[in-house]
């Protein structure tokens, strides 16, 4: 073999797992997908998005997994992942992903999705007369900025709230707080490609409620209340419905997670559907680790 040749074969057998300064060695949840791709003979490197100095056009595939410091700069992040020659997921799934205004696409789509208002930089808003609101920007991760309020007691707050994220550019969207996630939680459903390639339900778990009140910051990650859950038919008909709108199809997607809370009348709403940087939660999936990094291997 040459030179060449054998320096072709390692970069395909290369794997970046992406993160970001926040987790230079990657984030928990990732381990045991490193392990996995280890074990199966691959070169696995976790590297930062915005490093400099990384190569991409030298690994066979660079998986979005940890970047979550992206949001303030989200443009260059979008930049960058149009720059990356085999990311998965790819990148223009990520540049719609990443802005939550998704949302009035899949309503539009007849899909049950958690009713939104969007409030632009420049707009008004005028707050609902009663009830409980959670105010969040389009763009975000970890629950950052969010906040959840009571009106009219915490009107003012609640108008602040949009105001500051108005001001900074920024569009909010403001949803009714569903009250179920207190009992129930909210349940996230995880695919992952199946033998043929396509994307197939793997595993769920169930999320705590978090959000107690007023913007305070981000949530840190592991702070969440993780535990495995059945999703139930219901659950998995409305993720299977959301899979089937995705721009471009699911065939080219490395996964996909569903989040869902029981609306008013019980039946599952659509809170966000994550294809960028989502917590897959491997360790509640059985194998699901093994069986992500046999679809990883199968696309270098």
């Amino acid at each position: 073999m040459t030179t060449t040749s054998t320096q072709a074969t390692r970069e395909r057998s290369r794997v970046a797992l992406v993160t970001c300064d926040l987790f230079p060695d990657l984030w928990e949840d990732d381990f045991p997908l490193r392990d996995a791709l280890r074990a199966r003979g691959a070169d696995v490197d976790a590297v930062r998005w915005d490093d400099p100095a990384a190569d991409w056009s030298s690994y066979g595939v660079a998986v979005i997994r940890s970047p979550w410091d992206y949001v303030p700069r989200r443009e260059q992040f979008v930049a960058w992942a149009h720059s990356v020659p085999r990311l998965l997921n790819p990148a223009d799934v990520l540049e719609w992903s990443t802005d939550k205004r998704y949302l009035s696409e899949l309503a539009q789509a007849g899909l049950p999705v958690t009713p939104t208002d969007f409030v632009a930089p420049g707009e008004p808003w005028t707050p609902p007369t009663a009830g409980e609101w959670v105010v969040k920007p389009t763009v975000s991760a970890g629950s950052q900025d969010t906040g959840r309020y009571k009106l009219p007691a915490q009107r003012e707050q609640a108008e602040a709230h949009v105001a500051r994220l108005t001001a900074d550019g920024r569009t909010a969207m403001i949803q009714p707080y569903l009250a179920a996630v207190d009992e129930l939680g909210e349940t996230a459903l995880i695919f992952l490609p199946d033998a043929t390639g396509d994307l197939a339900f793997s595993h769920a778990i169930r999320k705590g409620p978090m959000l107690t009140g007023p913007d305070e910051g981000a949530i840190d990650p592991g702070s969440e209340q993780i535990d495995p859950r059945t999703a139930t038919d219901a659950e998995r008909r409305t993720a299977e419905r959301v899979l089937e709108v995705i721009p471009g199809g699911t065939k080219r997607l490395l996964y996909a997670r569903v989040d869902m809370i029981p609306g008013p009348d019980g039946a599952p709403l659509l809170v966000e559907l994550e294809l960028a940087e989502p917590s897959l939660f491997l360790r509640e999936g059985g194998n699901a680790a093994d069986r992500l990094a046999d679809a990883i291997v199968k696309r270098l």
